[in-house]
């Protein structure tokens, strides 16, 4: 017998540079080439070296290293010789990608182009997992499992033995690298243990790829207009850096719904472009106005580019045929505003533009009102997407001096605006005798500039001085074809100025104690001006809104918009308090009203539209207004704005939110109250409760809830309830609601919705508002 020269160490280690090329071998699951220089490092407790049969043997805490990829193992034999792997024990294999291999026996080449596994268990880092009888990788790109399993990663905590909430089992699993796709055939879907869905053959991309053709899970459709129908999505990955996703939706009750989005995505930027239609086999189903026609559809396209540097030109268009599409037809993945916008806006670190041009295509239907028509105009109701301007453009720029002048801060602020209106939008309040304009017909435009310097002086007792002054100009350029509309000026061209200056005071006093502090802030703010100018006589689109409360106390100009201009002598005053507790406990507050001392009251007096009369500024003295904000450490959490009425401090106005945090309950409710305002056509006062909970049962369950409740008129407006589970990848959820606010024609619109989310997999939903009440 010939002798066997061997060689062993204790504790050792060894290198080794491969004999053969492995620019194209690959790891055991994603395929990565490995480069042709690389080294192979193998530790072991002891190691013996067969020089006759050129035989590596390692035993004892053995790893094996090669270019980013490691073999952990009780034994591991390396056949230099037929380029063989062979480990044994507790094997762990972990590649460049992330992936993890774990068997009890392993064989692989020493380029790991080829391998094959028994019961083994593979962990990926999008947590999934592949388990099965026997792997096999060949020529570094085929690998075929058998009789194998493909789930998410368990819970730590759930029992051994006990089957995931959900799997894929399949007799033969085909993972292909080049086409870089994952093939199951004959699967079946398998949910707590139990199979349900059966597919002869199923595919997905594998873990490397982020996108892939294909189709994705549909959804399911049931309307009482609608009827039935499944929402069936193909996905193309057309580039890296296009894609197009294409939705065919047959209905039971009106055909064929189809639609698609395109993607497309630059170094600079990005676009989309989507669309979708149908022919509608039973129009009749539908009364809102023009959604009773054959064919309906709507486009949408939305990008943004950088042009240079910080500016950035995008947009956000949308086209229906009806206004009720896409309340109709509510399944569209790629949806719709009632607002198009187109921009152009650039933003530094002392100044900004943007420049944007709107459009407005409503979703509510016309109706008939008998309570609010003005004579000479149509009827409130009617012609709502004709009352609705065309706004291009919209241009704001901002500047804010970077050196000083007159030691104090001075900013720059312009706007340009141009809006065209097809119909005045005109309603009365006092049987149609004098009109009020919400806007009229024709084109309007205005230039408007408003420069404003202000600086602060701080005296050693802490008390704070800022005078401030500010110059506003306005140049209007009217064209109106309406002669009915008698407020406005004759002129087609109109020039206002407004001069201010003023005077800001506050004194915090800071009173510290055991536990905490609070801050006690008087506030005062005079502002001396003209009376404002050609009140009534100029369209007012953008001062519209009138909302007096703590936040807008010490605006120096109370209106929303660039349309109006505050004029006279006014004084604003108030009282901050703050209280902070070591504890965690956070109190704040504001108090205060307004004084109208000298000039006209651009409140009392009232423009076309006439909504600052019920404003609580219409008098010299104002209302009271007030805040309380209250934060404390146990996720309670308090907000709320009122003004009060000046005479016997009634409550005109009141808004009230809180929201609490206590174990696995999550709330919060609102409440708000607006009193009669009959100047603006609000006859009634109005009342409502919002309020919304959550609750989590043990680790997966929860319950949730939502309403709005109308007080005043003692009815529900809207409701909800719901269930969901969120578990190992997958989550459920189940609701009902119920809205009887919209004016389609239903009283009631009521939806069912349902959902199932498969992590890695897709989602899937159905949805039906088949029990609508009429």
């Amino acid at each position: 017998m010939a002798a066997v020269s061997t060689l062993t160490v204790t504790a050792g280690l060894l290198t080794h540079a491969p004999s053969v090329s492995a620019q194209d071998s690959a790891n055991f699951l994603s395929g990565q080439t490995v480069s042709e220089d690389a080294e192979l490092l193998l530790e072991a407790n002891d190691l013996t070296y067969d020089f006759d049969r050129d035989i590596i043997t390692a035993r004892g805490d053995v790893q094996v290293y090669y270019d980013g990829n490691t073999v952990q193992a009780a034994e591991i034999i390396f056949n230099r010789a037929s380029q063989q792997l062979f480990a044994k024990g507790n094997v762990i294999f972990l590649d460049t990608e992330g992936n993890v291999l774990r068997t009890e026996e392993l064989q692989m080449s020493e380029d790991f182009a080829e391998a094959f596994a028994r019961s083994l268990q593979i962990d990926m880092p999008n947590r999934t997992r592949f388990i099965a009888e026997q792997a096999r990788r060949k020529d570094g790109n085929v690998t075929t499992i058998e009789n194998g399993v493909y789930t998410v990663y368990t819970n730590p905590s759930r029992p051994a033995g006990k089957a995931p909430l959900w799997r894929i089992r399949s007799k033969t699993i085909v993972h292909d690298k080049q086409e870089k796709v994952i093939r199951f055939e004959h699967a079946s879907l398998e949910l707590f243990g139990k199979p349900i869905i059966y597919a002869p053959y199923l595919s997905m991309p594998d873990p490397t790829v982020k996108r892939h053709s294909g189709f994705l899970i549909p959804n399911w459709v049931i309307a009482d207009k609608l009827g039935f129908g499944v929402n069936v999505p193909y996905y193309w990955a057309l580039s890296p850096h296009r894609d197009l996703t294409t939705t065919f939706t047959p209905l039971t009750k009106q055909g064929l719904f189809a639609d698609f989005e395109f993607r497309q995505r630059f170094q600079k930027g990005k676009f989309t472009l989507a669309a979708g239609g149908i022919y509608q086999l039973d129009p009749d189903q539908f009364n809102t106005q023009r959604a009773d026609s054959d064919t309906r559809g709507a486009f949408r396209t939305t990008g943004e580019f950088n042009v240079s540097g910080a500016w950035n030109l995008g947009w956000d268009v949308t086209y229906k045929s009806d206004r009720a599409f896409f309340e109709d037809y509510s399944f569209t993945s790629w949806g719709g505003n009632e607002t198009s916008r187109v921009y152009f806006e650039g933003l530094t670190e002392r100044n900004g533009l943007s420049v944007n041009a709107y459009a407005f295509q409503i979703a509510q239907a016309d109706y008939t009102s008998s309570n609010f028509n003005a004579n000479g105009f149509s009827p409130v109701g009617s012609s709502l997407q004709s009352k609705q301007p065309f706004v291009l453009p919209v241009a704001d720029y901002d500047f804010v001096f970077a050196d000083p002048v007159l030691d104090g801060e001075l900013a720059l602020t312009a706007n340009f605006t141009s809006l065209t209106r097809e119909e005045t939008d005109a309603f009365s309040i006092d049987g149609g005798t004098t009109a009020r304009f919400r806007g009229v017909d024709g084109t309007f435009s205005r230039f408007s500039m408003d420069g404003t310097w202000r600086r602060t002086f701080i005296d050693p007792l802490g008390q704070s001085f800022t005078p401030f002054a500010y110059m506003k100009g306005d140049l209007f350029f009217l064209a109106s074809p309406d002669s009915d509309v008698t407020a406005l000026a004759n002129e087609s061209f109109v020039g206002r100025a407004m001069p201010a200056v003023g005077l800001e005071y506050s004194y915090p006093i800071i009173a510290s104690f055991d536990g905490g502090n609070q801050i006690f802030e008087p506030i005062a703010q005079i502002i001396a001006r003209p009376n404002e100018q050609r009140i009534g006589e100029l369209p007012n689109d953008d001062a519209q809104s009138i909302v007096f409360d703590t936040t807008t106390l010490f605006d120096t100009d109370k209106f929303s918009g660039f349309d109006r201009a505050e004029g006279g002598t006014r004084l604003n005053v108030g009282l901050n308090y703050k209280l902070q507790l070591d504890s965690g406990h956070y109190l704040t507050g504001l108090f205060g009203r307004s004084y109208h001392l000298a000039g006209n009251n651009s409140y009392k007096i009232p423009d076309i539209l006439g909504a600052t009369q019920d404003s609580g500024l219409e008098t010299d003295l104002s209302d009271y207004v007030g805040s309380l904000y209250l934060d404390t450490k146990y996720g309670i959490k308090l907000g709320t704005q009122a003004r009060f009425d000046k005479d016997d401090f009634s409550v005109n106005r009141l808004q009230a939110q809180a929201s609490a945090i206590y174990g696995p309950l999550v709330s919060s409710v609102a409440y708000a109250f607006l009193d009669a305002q009959p100047n603006v056509g609000i006859v009634d006062r109005r009342e409502e409760l919002l309020g919304s909970a959550s609750l989590r049962l043990q680790d997966n369950w929860r319950v949730f809830g939502s309403m709005r409740y109308d007080l005043q008129n003692s009815n529900i407006v809207q409701d909800g309830i719901g269930v969901g589970y969120d578990d190992e990848g997958f989550s459920l959820s189940m609701s009902y609601s119920e809205d009887r606010s919209r004016n389609d024609g239903d009283t009631t619109n009521k939806v069912l919705f349902f959902r199932v989310g498969l992590r890695t997999l897709g989602n899937t939903q159905f949805q039906s508002n088949s029990m609508n009440s009429n």
